[in-house]
C-alpha cells in the first residue's frame, strides 16, 4: 500500500513538505463531509488570508463564516476560529504537537486530533475516516461496507492495523485514506487496480454484496439545511447588517425560514441586532 501511495498520491497543497500543521488543520476541518474538489479553492483563499492561527484569531468570527462560503456545515468555521484563538492563547500561536493538547482545542475531536498529529507531526495514531473504515472493513473483515456509524470496533481494528514504527504508521494512515478515496470507493471499487487485492478478505470471499440496513443518502433540496444556507448567503454577501425583510425574501416557507433563522442564532452563526437587523457574528 505504501508503494502504491508513493506512486499514485494526489498532489495537494496541505501535503507539501513545507505546508505546516496549520495547513493540515485547516484542510482537515474543511474536508469533513466535503469533497476535495470543493475544498481546494476555499482552502487556498483561506490560507492566503490567514496563513497562521494568529491571523484568523485577530478577525471577528463572522469573517470566518463569510470566508467559509458554500462549503456547508458552517459551524466548522466557528470552531476553527475558536481553535485559532485557543492556539494563540495557550500555545504561542503554534498548532501543538501533543495529542492531548490537540484534543483540548475547541471543536477538535478524536479524528481531527489524530489526523493533525499523524499528518503534520508524523506520529503513530489511527486516523479513521469513512474511507479508512471502508478499506479496513473490506480488507480485514470481508464485508462490503462498514457499519453506518463509526463504532469502537472500527477504532480497535484501525489501531490493530497500524504499523509499529511511528514514521511508517503516519505514512500508512494517509495511504489507507487515499486508497479509500481513489480505489476502494463505496459504489464502484476498482479492485483490479488495488495493491492489496490478493490479500483483501472481501475479494477473496467473492466480493459479497452489502446485506446490512439501507444506507440512505442525505437530501438537501427543500430542507432546513438549504434554508439556513440561503439565509447565510444573504448575510455573507452584505457588508452591513441586513434587515429582516431581506431575509424573509430569500425563502418562501415562513415557518421553515423562522426555524432556520432561530437555529442559526442558537448556533452562534448569526447575531440579531436592534430594529430587526441581523449580521454574521461580530
Amino acid at each position: 500500500m505504501l508503494t502504491w501511495y508513493d506512486a499514485n498520491k494526489r498532489t495537494l497543497p496541505w501535503r507539501e513538505p513545507d505546508a505546516g500543521a496549520w495547513a493540515v488543520m485547516v484542510s482537515e476541518c474543511m474536508l469533513q463531509q466535503t469533497p476535495v474538489n470543493r475544498v481546494l479553492p476555499a482552502y487556498q483563499r483561506w490560507m492566503e488570508r490567514w496563513p497562521k492561527p494568529v491571523d484568523l484569531a485577530a478577525e471577528a468570527p463572522g469573517e470566518a463564516v463569510r470566508a467559509w462560503d458554500r462549503l456547508g456545515y458552517p459551524r466548522r468555521a466557528l470552531r476553527l476560529h475558536a481553535a485559532a484563538q485557543a492556539i494563540v492563547e495557550r500555545h504561542g500561536g503554534e498548532v501543538p504537537d501533543d495529542h492531548a493538547d490537540l484534543l483540548a482545542l475547541p471543536g477538535v475531536g478524536t479524528y481531527t486530533a489524530a489526523a493533525i498529529a499523524s499528518f503534520a507531526y508524523g506520529q503513530r495514531h489511527a486516523v479513521v475516516d469513512t474511507n479508512v473504515r471502508r478499506v479496513l472493513a473490506r480488507a480485514l473483515t470481508g464485508v462490503a461496507q462498514p457499519s453506518i456509524s463509526p463504532t469502537a470496533a472500527d477504532q480497535r481494528l484501525a489501531v490493530a492495523a497500524l504499523p509499529a514504527d511511528e514514521h511508517t504508521a503516519a505514512r500508512w494512515a494517509v495511504a489507507s485514506m487515499e486508497l479509500g478515496a481513489l480505489i476502494c470507493t463505496a459504489r464502484t471499487p476498482r479492485c483490479a487496480d488495488c495493491p492489496i487485492r490478493s490479500q483483501c478478505a472481501w475479494v477473496l470471499a467473492g466480493s459479497p454484496p452489502y446485506d446490512g440496513p439501507p444506507r440512505r443518502g442525505q437530501t438537501y433540496e427543500g430542507t432546513d439545511r438549504q434554508a439556513r444556507g440561503r439565509l447565510l448567503a444573504v448575510l455573507r454577501s452584505a457588508a452591513a447588517p441586513v434587515p429582516k425583510s431581506e431575509l424573509d425574501a430569500c425563502w418562501p416557507d415562513a415557518v421553515q425560514r423562522e426555524r432556520a433563522l432561530d437555529g442559526l442564532v442558537a448556533d452562534g452563526l448569526v447575531e440579531p441586532l436592534a430594529d430587526q437587523q441581523y449580521r454574521l457574528p461580530g
